[in-house]
């Protein structure tokens, strides 16, 4: 896990295989540049030795912002604040990706001022939920459009690379979804080869962008039920992903010993499905609870080239540089406010983890 690694098709050299995955933490403008905050914890990771470290899910256009405090790669007014942060990253030696992301339906009203829009018009159960329209194809077009300009402008910014963001239900997962995406054009209906129409011709777009040394990988979610997004359909996407130039796939487990819901009897773990559907030597990045180097090593030797950290990196910003140590095991949660902070977290971000159950000892409740 601590070897390098290339990147095959752009040449890039990765100073390891450890990575900080893209999270949530609501440190930006409300405009989407970047705030100070958002710098300061991404550059700590940097400093402490990871790999990569890849933004939070940054909108692509304003009708698809997902949460407030998000960055944006809509305007070219974010790309001095773009260039700042890609610099602190690769000033410390890690390579710099920015996640690019719409929210479809997860893209709230109140935030956008307007309905979300989504692959079709559907329904799932939860209080507040925002019934879509369907999108039109001149709207899927120019977002299409949007993930080549928001590409492009990260690249003139100076960051190595982007991840397309097609995991955990958003608007590029809902298109995948049989459930979600019921349209009986070209861009859906029963056909996973037109559902997967959107995510590639989006992945097309940001090569198209974007010079040969320039990184563009993509983050899936093998299975998500209420969308019908399905294991098998999702290998099949993954082959798609790596014939249309993506440079690394990015499987998004959430616990990555999981059984398949798909396959609950099978022997081969998921991490293993993806690695023997991909061609020898692509670039496999698995996610999903992963906190010890032993962790990490036994889903290496499952097939990951890359292990992608979430909230193992925010209470553990020198993960990498100590899991050199002999003896090394993370601290775990609860985390107090206090180290929170020291570990580079803004008050905003401390506060947003309190929304996860043990995470921080004061016990208090999150804002709002």
């Amino acid at each position: 896990m601590l070897s390098p690694l290339t990147l095959a098709r752009s040449g890039r050299v990765l100073r390891n295989r450890l990575v900080v995955a893209a999270m949530t933490n609501k440190q930006s403008n409300a405009d989407g540049t970047l705030h100070d905050d958002e710098l300061r914890w991404l550059a700590r990771r940097a400093e402490g030795g990871f790999g990569i470290v890849t933004t939070c899910a940054a909108h692509v256009s304003p009708e698809g912002q997902g949460w407030e405090g998000e960055l944006g790669v809509f305007d070219d007014a974010h790309i001095p604040g773009l260039r700042r942060l890609a610099g602190a990253i690769e000033g410390s030696g890690a390579l710099s990706l920015v996640q690019l992301f719409h929210g479809g339906v997860r893209a709230p009203s109140s935030l956008t001022g307007q309905r979300p829009w989504s692959a079709s018009s559907f329904s799932l159960p939860g209080e507040g939920f925002e019934v879509p329209r369907a999108a039109s194809a001149e709207e899927i077009e120019r977002t299409v459009e949007a993930f080549g300009a928001a590409a492009a402008r990260c690249e003139a910014a100076g960051f190595s690379g982007v991840e397309l963001h097609g995991a955990h239900g958003y608007l590029l997962s809902q298109f995948l979804g049989s459930r979600s995406n019921q349209r009986d054009d070209a861009w859906g209906g029963p056909s996973i080869e037109r559902r997967a129409r959107f995510i590639l011709a989006a992945l097309d777009a940001a090569r198209a962008r974007t010079s040969e040394r320039f990184v563009v990988g993509v983050r899936i979610s093998p299975e998500i039920e209420d969308i019908g997004v399905d294991l098998d359909e999702s290998l099949q996407v993954a082959r798609w992903l790596v014939e249309g130039g993506a440079d690394f796939l990015h499987v998004s487990l959430w616990d990555a010993w999981k059984p398949s819901r798909k396959r609950p009897d099978s022997p081969k773990p998921l991490t293993t499905l993806f690695r023997e559907a991909l061609p020898e030597g692509f670039p496999l990045m698995i996610a999903g609870g992963i906190w010890t180097p032993a962790q990490a090593a036994e889903i290496m030797a499952q097939g990951a080239d890359l292990v992608a950290m979430a909230r193992a990196a925010i209470g553990n910003p020198d993960w990498p540089r100590q899991a050199a140590e002999p003896g090394f095991e993370p601290a775990r949660p609860p985390f107090s406010p206090e180290r929170l902070r020291q570990s580079a977290l803004s008050e905003a971000f401390v506060d947003y983890m309190r929304r996860w159950p043990g995470f921080v000892t004061d016990g208090r409740p999150a804002a709002g």
